[in-house]
């Protein structure tokens, strides 16, 4: 059987451990509140048989390797019309995936953080998210308050998804193998689609105590504070606390109290 090599430069570990891929593929089963799954980086469809199996013709799959792209033409003619090539990154979820969608993949170790980022940013149409990141990432995002890998990534997912680490997995199920250990998770979107601040805002909050996350909340939101005219607010106790001890329900009353 044709085989394809990975390519570093992507970021490319093929899982070859069958009985995880099936797992991460299950993780995403008995929901009903997408209408599509996409699978970023297919790679050869070691995860891409498991989600057909479970979602027929629900299922696209997104893929930059054009050297995988034939491969999966060829080993999964029933995609046919639903492989995608291009960038992710770079796509308009809106445009290209106009139902709630759930997103899924083994995701490269080098753009992970960017891929959690925009399905922040488009969190009302992904209402499922699950897959295998670098165990040190898929632990940040679910980490609670008051442990140092919490930090602005699980602050913002927190704050609309409900977040699970799963399990581990060992660098030798994958071909190459990682220097690293995987993790995976699974992130269910929350009732709320909004929250109670101006989110821009609460963004920028998070952003700002997490930079000088060593400092109290009332030196790292000092200048914020000062140019929004809300000096006075920063006598409240919360400020006396660090970035990482705060849950985000805690960030959406920061954001209302130093809003102008």
């Amino acid at each position: 059987m044709q085989t394809l090599r990975a390519k570093k430069f992507l970021g490319q570990h093929f899982l070859k451990n069958e009985e995880i891929a099936e797992t991460i593929a299950h993780s995403i089963t008995g929901y009903d509140t997408f209408e599509k799954v996409v699978e970023i980086g297919p790679g050869m469809g070691v995860l891409t048989k498991y989600l057909l199996n479970y979602f027929h013709e629900k299922l696209f799959v997104v893929e930059l390797d054009r050297d995988s792209v034939p491969y999966l033409q060829e080993h999964f003619p029933e995609l046919e019309h639903r492989i995608i090539e291009g960038d992710f990154l770079q796509m308009d979820m809106q445009e290209m995936f106009d139902k709630p969608t759930a997103v899924i993949g083994n995701y490269p170790y080098n753009i992970s953080t960017q891929i959690l980022f925009k399905v922040f940013e488009n969190h009302n149409q992904v209402p499922l998210f699950s897959g295998m990141f670098q165990k040190e990432v898929a632990a940040r995002v679910a980490s609670k308050p008051g442990n140092k890998e919490y930090g602005i990534l699980s602050v913002l997912l927190q704050a609309f998804y409900d977040i699970e680490y799963l399990f581990t997995v060992s660098e030798l199920a994958f071909d190459p193998p990682p220097r690293v250990k995987s993790g995976v998770m699974r992130m269910v979107h929350k009732s709320n689609t909004s929250l109670a601040c101006n989110e821009v805002f609460f963004k920028e909050i998070i952003k700002a105590a997490f930079n000088q996350r060593r400092k109290t909340l009332r030196n790292g939101l000092k200048q914020i504070a000062q140019r929004n005219n809300k000096q006075h607010v920063l006598e409240n106790e919360i400020f006396n606390k660090r970035a990482e001890q705060l849950s985000w329900e805690a960030y959406v009353e920061l954001a209302n109290m130093l809003a102008v």
